[in-house]
């Protein structure tokens, strides 16, 4: 790296996928440079990763130049902004910069880790400005799915980078401000050298839509049910709230919070002002008082969430709500590649229940927080950047958005990965080194690194089971106890049942012992490595599969 007051943009998370967002601006000589950090996100856990909910980046960059990053500036408040910033804070021991709505939930995310008398949030007003020398930063109100969503203009001595976090282009927004055009191109006008940009839609064309065309859908379509009516959508979407509220009470019904977030995010709207002339919300129990007819439950969990309220409710385990023949459940929200299985899963188990279920490709219920192409058009025409970096995508997602910039005449555009550390010039943008990027999962309380051996022992365990056989020998060699096992996950089949199963590991476990040569008896590991190569080799013949296996030798 040039030993120079350089510009670098260095992404440690969403930049070769969508979530897990942490991205890194740093200026000055590498000896004395300054950084600041822009979102700090997570992303959740899948099939993959047996036992972890979140994931986040590993930040061990910038927490070796902790003394050295001025702050965190937040964007907007999703989970794969912000959501990682409690638990990685104490890294950084930074002063932490939001808007008014994403501070009441960042505060509310460090009380939940009792961080926040010491981490101290300072509450920017929309439109706002703040200096870090040697960054100037102002804030501009963009639109997406969740209240307050901002660009950051950010000024240093080298140029003008707007960093647009998530965004769409949204003329009548329900919530909060509409994407102010006036700023933006003001901004062209003072010369953006880069603009680091949402990449989520970049393959979909035309536009994204209004949330209004879905609050008046859901108004008419809510008319139309009888029974119960539960939507669910993403909480965090303040606009859908509002829409399902306005949407039960034009059809004279009263609302009900269904889940934890639902009722979080709402006390932070009506925190900064929002939903102002909502009726006040009904409780649970109550609400299964009220004729089927007159209640409306706006519930979490569009996504398939086991834990969350809707999955709860088609189970049938829901302490207050019951949904059944002649209700009707509304997914105002999209499915969110590889959660798949799960919302399928919910759909079919309130269909067994007789509830009918409404999607958007059934009915105009939801649009998406993220630009398709004509609205990425559209930014560019307004900022005209010389460098376009895309972000907040997979590869295939950057590197497409690269070759859209450059075919709207953007002079340069690099399509950077996780890691990258990017020397950004007026002559363009250059990958000149590569740190350490990686992930940590919170293991229940605890924060561990992606590589922890526990994750693949774990895979490998619900794909094969595990054996434990336990042996005792003598100094001299002999065993005198044992083989004895234990297994979980070995299929019972009607030629083997599970005693057999037992049987055959032991007689297994014995034999490769009476193989091995008498000195080598005596060697408590190098009997334990020979008698589990042995039961897996034999297990791998009989079964197809190779579970994990310990083999534990006691010298008596």
């Amino acid at each position: 790296m040039a030993n120079d007051n350089g510009l670098y943009f260095l992404p440690l998370g969403g930049s070769g996928e969508i979530g897990m967002n942490l991205n890194l601006y740093g200026y000055g000589p590498e000896e004395n440079r300054k950084w600041i950090m822009v979102d700090c996100g997570v992303t959740f856990g899948d099939l993959t990763t047996p036992g972890v909910d979140i994931i986040m980046p590993d930040p061990d960059f910038i927490e070796e130049r902790a003394h050295d990053l001025l702050a965190i500036i937040l964007t907007h408040a999703h989970e794969d902004h912000m959501g990682a910033v409690a638990h990685l804070w104490e890294r950084f021991r930074c002063p932490i910069y939001a808007t008014p709505f994403t501070a009441w939930l960042m505060v509310d995310r460090l009380k939940e880790k009792g961080l926040h008398k010491q981490a101290i949030v300072n509450v920017v007003p929309l439109d706002g400005h703040i200096n870090l020398d040697p960054f100037d930063i102002s804030f501009v109100t963009l639109t997406h799915s969740i209240p307050e969503p901002n660009g950051l203009a950010i000024r240093t001595p080298e140029g003008l980078i707007l960093h647009t976090g998530d965004w769409k282009i949204d003329p009548e927004p329900q919530i909060g401000e509409a994407t102010d055009i006036n700023a933006l191109t003001a901004l062209a006008e003072e010369g953006v050298l880069a603009m680091v940009c949402d990449s989520t839609n970049v393959f979909t064309a035309g536009e994204s839509g209004s949330e209004a065309g879905v609050r008046a859908n859901l108004i008419e379509l809510v008319g139309e049910l009888k029974g119960r009516v539960a939507i669910a959508s993403f909480a965090s979407n303040v606009a859908r709230m509002e829409s399902a509220i306005v949407a039960a009470e034009a059809n004279d019904r009263r609302v009900c919070l269904a889940g934890r977030s639902m009722h979080r995010m709402a006390a932070a709207a009506k925190a900064v002002g929002m939903l102002k002339n909502a009726k006040p919300f009904i409780d649970e129990d109550d609400a299964a008082q009220f004729p089927a007819e007159k209640i409306l439950y706006l519930c979490t969990g569009s996504q398939g969430e086991p834990r969350a309220a809707l999955s709860r409710v088609a189970r049938g385990d829901h302490r207050s709500i019951n949904l059944t023949t002649g209700d009707t459940v509304i997914f105002s929200s999209r499915v969110i590649p590889g959660n798949e299985a799960g919302i399928f899963e919910l759909q079919n188990q309130l269909a067994e229940r007789g509830v009918d279920i409404i999607t958007e490709r059934d009915r105009h219920v939801h649009v998406s927080g993220h630009p398709c192409r004509d609205e990425l058009r559209q930014m560019y025409a307004w900022v005209k950047p010389r460098i376009a970096i895309p972000v907040h995508g997979e590869r295939r997602h950057l590197v497409e958005h690269a070759e859209f910039a450059k075919s709207l005449q953007v002079p340069h555009a690099l399509p950077g990965r996780n890691g990258d550390m990017i020397r950004i010039t007026k002559d363009g943008a250059h990958v000149v080194d590569e740190v350490k990027s990686g992930r940590l999962y919170v293991d229940g309380n605890l924060l561990t690194e992606a590589e922890n051996p526990a994750i693949r022992e774990r895979r490998s365990m619900a794909f094969a089971g595990h054996i434990t056989v336990a042996m005792v020998i003598d100094g001299q060699g002999a065993l005198i106890s044992g083989p004895d096992v234990r297994a979980l996950g070995l299929p019972e089949t009607r030629e083997r049942s599970e005693e057999q199963w037992l049987d055959l590991i032991g007689e297994t476990a014995e034999s490769a012992f009476d193989r091995m040569k008498r000195r080598d008896r005596c060697d408590e590991a190098e009997v334990e490595e020979m008698v589990r190569r042995g039961v897996r080799r034999e297990l791998s013949h009989l079964w197809g599969k190779k579970p994990q296996v310990d083999i534990m030798v006691l010298t008596a």
